[in-house]
This record gives C-alpha cells, sequence and structure tokens, in this order.
C-alpha cells in the first residue's frame, strides 16, 4: 500500500515558526520498538542455556532473561531476572530447573519453570557448567579445576579444589554413586562415591578441550571439543576413541533425542549419530550461527534450537535430505 501525505493549510505566521524552529515536523515513528518489547524474543537475546523437562522447555540468555514455552516452542513466556548470564541449564530429579549465573549465583525455578530464585556461589570463580546428582543435589565446576557441591540447595557448599590451574567445563552424575567431570588439556575427574571425593583419572588424548559431554549409562559417553572433535567411551570415561564428525563443526552442546545423541554448534549446524559417525541434519531455512543451545520436544520428532539475534525456534528431525 502507497504513502499518501496528508497536507493541512497553517496560517503564514505559524508556517515561518514551524519553518524556524522545525517544531511542527512530525515526530519519529516509535511504533517498531513499541512492538519490539511487545514481543516475547527479542532480537538482541542470546540464548546460551537450555534445558527440557518433557513438558517445559526452559531457556537462558545473556540479556537477564529467562524465556518458557509448555507447548513446546510455539509460544514463549519472558522472566525478568535481572543483571544475570545464564551460562548453563539442567533438570533435577524433581523436574525443576536449575541454572548457573556468570554473575557468581545458581538461580532455581519449578518444574513449570516459574518462581525463579537464587543464591549465592562463591566458589568456583567462574562458573562453566552444573548439573544435579540422582539425589536432587546440585554440582558446579569451573575455573581453577574446582567442584561446589549442594545438598540443600544452594544454603552450604562443599568445595573440592584440585589445585590446578585448569577449566572443569562439564559434569555429569552416571548413577547415584559415580560421576564425572571433564576440562581443559584432557583433564578427567571422576567420583565412585556420590561426590564425597573426587580423583584424577586417565586424560583424554591429545591434551582434548571438552566443550559438552553426554553419558546415555554408565559405561557409554561422548565428549566434543574444538574443531569439531568428539570422542567416544564405551567405559565410563577410561578410555576414549575419536569419532568421525562429518559436519566439521564443533559441537557447543549434546544431549538425548528420541533415543539418539544429538548435538547443536558453529555454523548453525544440528548434528546426529549415526552408527559410528555424526552427521548433518538438515532442515528448513538454517542459520549460519552459532548454536548455543538444543533440547529435545519428546514426541514431535522436533527440537529447539537457541543462539544469538533472537534466535529461538523449533526445528523437525526429520526433514528430507
Amino acid at each position: 500500500m502507497g504513502w499518501v501525505k496528508k497536507v493541512s493549510w497553517l496560517p503564514f505566521g505559524a508556517a515561518i515558526a514551524c519553518g524556524t524552529l522545525s517544531a511542527c515536523s512530525q515526530g519519529p515513528d516509535m511504533s517498531g520498538i513499541a512492538a519490539e518489547r511487545e514481543r516475547s524474543v527479542h532480537r538482541y537475546d542470546i540464548s546460551q542455556a537450555m534445558a527440557s523437562n518433557g513438558k517445559v522447555v526452559v531457556v537462558g540468555t545473556q540479556s537477564g532473561v529467562v524465556l518458557s514455552s509448555d507447548d513446546q516452542g510455539k509460544r514463549w513466556k519472558r522472566t525478568p531476572l535481572g543483571n544475570t548470564s545464564l551460562v548453563d541449564m539442567t533438570v533435577c530429579g524433581d523436574q525443576g530447573f536449575v541454572a548457573i549465573d556468570h554473575y557468581h549465583k545458581v538461580w532455581s525455578a519449578d518444574a513449570q519453570g516459574k518462581n525463579w530464585k537464587s543464591v549465592p556461589l562463591d566458589m568456583p570463580r567462574t562458573p562453566l557448567a552444573v548439573t544435579c546428582d540422582k539425589q536432587g543435589g546440585w554440582w558446579v565446576v569451573g575455573v581453577n579445576a574446582v567442584i561446589a557441591g549442594s545438598a540443600d540447595q544452594g544454603k552450604t557448599w562443599k568445595i573440592t579444589d584440585l589445585g590446578e590451574d585448569t577449566q572443569i567445563t562439564t559434569i555429569q552424575f552416571l548413577d547415584e554413586k559415580n560421576g564425572i567431570a571433564l576440562g581443559e588439556f584432557g583433564l578427567t575427574v571422576t567420583t565412585e562415591d556420590g561426590g564425597t571425593t573426587w580423583k584424577k583419572g586417565p586424560p583424554m588424548p591429545g591434551e582434548f578441550y571438552a566443550y559438552a559431554a553426554l553419558f546415555a549409562n554408565g559405561g557409554e559417553g561422548w565428549v566434543s571439543g574444538v574443531a569439531g572433535q568428539v570422542l567416544h567411551t564405551t567405559d565410563g570415561g577410561r578410555s576414549w576413541t575419536k569419532q568421525v564428525n562429518t559436519t566439521q563443526a564443533s559441537l557447543n552442546r549434546l544431549f538425548m533425542h528420541e533415543g539418539q545423541p544429538f548435538g547443536v554448534g558453529a555454523s548453525g549446524v544440528i548434528a546426529r549419530l549415526e552408527g559410528d559417525s555424526w552427521r548433518a541434519v538438515p532442515y528448513t531455512d538454517p542459520v549460519p550461527v552459532f548454536l548455543g543451545g538444543g533440547a529435545s520436544l519428546p514426541g514431535q520428532s522436533a527440537i529447539v534450537i537457541g543462539g544469538p539475534g533472537g534466535l529461538l525456534r523449533a526445528v523437525s528431525t526429520h526433514a528430507k535430505q
């Protein structure tokens, strides 16, 4: 539709005043800004943490908000948290959500992704990953090879300091007693007593830097790293072998979907393990940006992906080649 200019005749004196002072010119159109504010997902949102309990998907951003959906990603609710940057998120045994904040806090919410509250976190100074054990305890890892555990939702913390200038970047409990944490320079740390003690294990080969890890059970797991590398273990991390990643993209997040390991990462890549190789999952209108989060949508043959520029959408995993 074309633009129609409306002409109004002003008295001669008023016309001179408007021309001289520019006080009668039309103001800027603010409708675009207003519309952006009304959206649940904003263009400046950068999704970098994501988790799903099967009913609700929750996304943590750099911009101080949490986004949640209870209808498989069709609609999103925006919850401001203030000055926060959520870098990792997990689901605990009660189906509630736990997330770590770059600004030294741990946030938690109920199973609906509501009623967010925070507790302070002194160590590690820069948290990088969070998980829950089978009893619902919280575990946080990060810089300087520090592992922090809390059995009372952050009221008190037990700190394990390995005394190394090394980042621990992933942590997962395999069962009630056994857990594994991985980091840079091939660092492998395990517990066999539910986190009471942690000890270093055989390192991953080649001073591997772990981006993300996923264990399907107590024995089999995968870890992704720089330059698209992926390692595979069948003995709980005591030994590792390389797997082919045909996408050659670094995978920032690994997760299970429909019983298969999936990953999301650089250049908008979604990857799936097929046999012994990781292969790209084609999808409509791919985006050539890093994907900071991914989560399964159970029963939907789809996943949710998130990244910069307000990117947050559901993607079919059954797209045709």
